[in-house]
């Protein structure tokens, strides 16, 4: 990554990754405690936000070196909460259909791994493919085929569940659209809000969160899954 990171990147970032722990906080307390109802605007975030996650991934590849070992790192990330999740439902805290069979991560780390192909290509054809893999993802998500092995690719079969489902077809679009934009908005990699100090609150406090994502996102959903699941238990 470069010396100097772009501010606004890492605090649009940590502001996301606040919202997912509130989202999924929200979750949690309708499963385990039933005391109220997901807000609507807190689904349109679960559903909707993350294009947005993805779409700023690409446009931070562009501006960090060593893409593919840290895409390794975010894979392996993804698979650390498969495994927590498969625990979970042997534990009893979980039903079998929240485990997380390819969830933001396991694509996030799969994008960056294959960062150092897409960014030979020429930004307009970077483009096209991004369109074509987000209007595939849409086809695909209404087909459903009778092998459960292509799901990574956005083709599942009848009854197929994820606890977090972030399919390659069309999220790698949106990666690639987000290569795009930061090709686009960010030619010298410098910032484009150089008037606020970022070490000023809350901007630091967003950007603090933002550089840390991955390691906040994994650590938040056992920490708020076992505290909703005491507190279900004392509810009782």
């Amino acid at each position: 990554m470069n010396s100097k990171r772009i501010w606004e990147i890492d605090a649009l970032r940590g502001f996301l990754i606040l919202c997912v722990i509130v989202c999924h906080s929200l979750f949690f307390g309708e499963y385990m405690l039933g005391l109220y109802h997901m807000p609507a605007c807190a689904w349109f975030i679960i559903d909707h936000g993350g294009v947005l996650f993805v779409i700023l991934s690409g446009l931070s590849a562009t501006l960090g070196s060593r893409s593919f070992r840290r895409g390794v790192y975010v894979f392996c990330g993804g698979m650390l909460l498969t495994l927590g999740s498969v625990l979970g439902v042997h534990l009893g805290f979980l039903d079998s259909q929240m485990v997380i069979r390819f969830g933001v991560l396991h694509l996030l780390g799969i994008c960056m791994m294959l960062y150092p192909l897409l960014k030979k290509l020429p930004t307009g054809s970077l483009a096209a493919l991004g369109g074509m893999l987000v209007i595939l993802g849409w086809w695909f998500a209404g087909l459903r085929v009778q092998t459960p092995l292509l799901f990574p690719l956005g083709l599942t079969s009848p009854g197929f569940s994820s606890g977090d489902y972030f399919p390659i077809c069309p999220h790698l679009g949106w990666f690639c659209l987000g290569i795009v934009l930061g090709r686009m908005l960010y030619p010298g990699k410098q910032t484009r809000i150089p008037g606020i100090d970022p070490q000023k609150q809350p901007w630091r406090f967003f950007t603090f969160c933002g550089r840390h994502s991955m390691v906040i996102f994994v650590l938040h959903l056992p920490v708020v899954g076992i505290l909703m699941y005491g507190l279900s238990l004392l509810f009782k």
